[in-house]
């Protein structure tokens, strides 16, 4: 008897009720603001007001089911069937550029539909990549990284998916790719001057992605100033910065905004936080940006506890993935680098993202119960 409360003891002990806690709270604010941003345009585009809000609300049901099944699941089983999770991927990745498979939208094939089922395969292979990495760079643990051998086992076959998104193309996702693939490699103690290295491949490879689309070089232009074509490649970013403009200290009051009647483009996906402002000001800022660095200080802090390398690895990563996504999103809405496109975890309507983010949350649980 005795020994059955202490395990129930060590079990709730092992329990990241604060991880939980917060991510659940990130959730619900998401599901939300989706419904708040989006009325307008379902009802225009579907006549169901609550169209992406009940899409939404189905993936997180099934977000939350993953939660549950990935912290019971044994995350070095995880780790074990890293290559073939990151092959299916790939497969995925290049069934989407299929004509009549993926579906295409604004020139950009990134969705899978099967009947009403729709799925991001890019969004899986952001855990892929990190599941693989750690695969790899954990067999280092006990040798010296050598460049040639982290070139041939870790980065080339990254460059595989990293490829296929940019064919989409998703210029922002191959970027959340690379911040990936540097976090785990770095985590895994690699020698800084590879990375000093490889800077100026990565910052070449970006710049002649920018410069071959004509549509990515016409952002940069907007970026440096927004003013430069308002009525066209401007015109998304003006709409957003006049919402943050418009929240002030307070914001203008909840379901109040005027700029989700259509003035910001898909306002309920990357644009969401510029409607959240707007409504709930600064103070509103703060509260949400708040929420999203005690959740990051909490991935960090199962990292650091780990019971083993593998572990310490898959945690930074997962950590990474969230923090890189939430810096590049939130970074982009005020005008601090360009528009890429980049979801915010947990609030932006997407059901592939939501999903694979609450996977991951449930992977940490595991992480922790384990240290």
């Amino acid at each position: 008897m005795k020994d059955k409360s202490i395990t129930l003891k060590s079990q709730k002990t092992n329990l990241d009720l604060w991880l939980i806690g917060t991510s659940l709270i990130l959730v619900l604010i998401g599901l939300l603001s989706i419904y708040d941003a989006s009325v307008v345009a379902a009802f225009r585009d579907f006549g169901d007001k609550l169209y992406y809000f009940k899409n939404q609300l189905i993936w997180a049901g099934l977000g939350i089911g993953a939660i549950a099944f990935f912290s019971f699941l044994d995350y070095h089983r995880l780790i074990k069937i890293a290559p073939i999770f990151l092959a299916v991927s790939v497969v995925t990745l290049i069934v989407v550029l299929i004509p009549g498979v993926g579906t295409e939208i604004n020139g950009a094939r990134r969705w899978i539909n099967i009947g009403s089922f729709t799925f991001q395969p890019s969004e899986i292979t952001k855990l892929a990549l990190i599941l693989y990495g750690t695969a790899i760079i954990s067999k280092f643990e006990k040798y010296k990284i050598r460049l040639t051998d982290a070139i041939i086992v870790f980065f080339l076959p990254l460059v595989i998916p990293l490829a296929l998104v940019l064919i989409q193309p998703d210029l922002g996702t191959a970027l959340i790719f690379i911040g990936i693939i540097l976090t785990v490699y770095f985590i895994g103690r690699a020698p800084l001057w590879h990375f000093v290295l490889g800077i100026p491949s990565v910052v070449g490879a970006v710049m002649l992605a920018i410069l071959s689309e004509p549509y990515r070089l016409a952002r940069l232009k907007s970026f440096a100033d927004p003013f430069h074509d308002p009525l066209n490649t401007s015109y998304q970013i003006n709409q957003i910065l006049n919402a943050l403009a418009a929240g002030g200290l307070l914001g203008v009051g909840i379901g109040a905004s005027r700029s989700k009647f259509a003035f910001i483009p898909e306002v309920h996906s990357d644009a969401i936080f510029a409607i959240i402002v707007e409504e709930l000001g600064f103070i509103g800022a703060i509260f949400l940006i708040s929420l999203f660095l005690f959740l990051i200080a909490r991935t960090i802090a199962i990292a650091r506890r780990a019971s083993d390398t593998q572990g310490k690895i898959l945690a930074m990563g997962i950590s990474g993935l969230l923090a890189i996504q939430i810096l590049f999103n939130l970074a982009s809405i005020v005008a601090l680098v360009p528009l890429t496109g980049v979801p915010l975890p947990f609030i932006s309507y997407g059901g592939s993202s939501l999903f694979v983010t609450l996977a991951s949350v449930g992977i940490l649980l595991n992480i922790k119960k384990q240290s």
